[in-house]
């Protein structure tokens, strides 16, 4: 696993912990050399992340539409840069230079971007780990609510064990590391299972 793509909030949100946890994913990343590959934002969770990775020597690869860039939101001083067309193209540039996937905290945007690869991977349109950082627990409510599209049988307990959950960022790894896809049926139901 030589780079992992991080969703996180444009935004620092509410409270520092989110910073704090994701200056330690940026530690952890660092100590096993892997590169990140985010959004190639400056501001938010995204520029602290990114700062943080750059600040301990460790490589950075940002992905931004022309769009965000002419807002002035790009992150000028990464390891490389790449300006696309879109919000498409940037998503599967993301995928494509990545070997897994992490979502931080965030908003809807990172939701989006989580789902999109939950679903790819549900489906086996790609076989990538996928992991949750649940900093503070900050995606309780919506791991409560996973649970309960399990309960009413529109997802497969299968399919939800698919999303790896930790508090802690080097058991993420970890466990993203280990990670071994399954031969998911993309047509299987909850009522299959």
């Amino acid at each position: 696993m030589k780079s992992i793509c991080v969703y996180c909030g444009s935004s620092s949100g509410a409270s520092e912990v989110y910073a704090s946890g994701a200056r330690d994913l940026a530690r952890i990343f660092v100590t096993h050399q892997i590169s990140l590959v985010y959004g190639g934002g400056s501001i938010g969770l995204m520029g602290v992340l990114a700062d943080e990775v750059l600040r301990l020597g460790g490589r950075v690869t940002g992905v931004i539409p022309q769009a965000l860039m002419d807002k002035e939101l790009g992150h000028t001083q990464l390891s490389a840069l790449h300006i696309v067309k879109n919000m498409h193209e940037r998503k599967a540039l993301m995928s494509e230079l990545s070997d897994g996937f992490i979502a931080l905290p965030g908003g809807i945007g990172t939701l989006e971007e989580l789902f999109e690869m939950f679903t790819w991977l549900q489906l086996g349109i790609h076989n990538k780990p996928l992991g949750l950082l649940n900093i503070n627990g900050f995606y309780d409510q919506l791991l409560q609510f996973l649970g309960h599209i399990v309960k009413a049988k529109f997802l497969a307990s299968e399919q939800l064990n698919l999303l790896i959950t930790q508090t802690d960022p080097e058991l993420l790894l970890q466990s993203l590391r280990t990670f071994r896809a399954p031969h998911v049926n993309q047509y299987l139901t909850p009522e299959d299972s």
